[in-house]
């Protein structure tokens, strides 16, 4: 037994920090609460001019990302983001 197993730090619904023995599946920015594919273009530009990464958030899933507060990002997840936008602007919650 591999008693030296990697753990990942992904946050939770609650918002908090976990522990899991699977890498997250989106990533977000703490700060301004958005969440999207790990490969976005925008976040990638961001990492590459320094920034970003010491607010960078990793997440299970999106019903993760959703329940912690965070929305889609616009340029990674356009059709995500346009159903949360109308949900929102409309009074009612969105779910992927």
């Amino acid at each position: 037994m591999n008693d030296t197993m990697d753990t990942y730090t992904l946050l939770g619904a609650d918002g908090r920090p976990c522990r899991s023995p699977a890498k997250g599946k989106w990533g977000g920015h703490q700060g301004s609460k958005i969440y999207g594919r790990l490969d976005c273009p925008a976040a990638l530009r961001a990492i590459a001019r320094g920034g970003y990464v010491r607010h960078r958030v990793f997440f299970a899933d999106e019903a993760t990302a959703l329940a912690a507060g965070f929305r889609p990002c616009g340029i990674c997840c356009k059709d995500r983001y346009q159903q949360w936008k109308t949900a929102r602007e409309n009074g009612r919650p969105w779910t992927p």
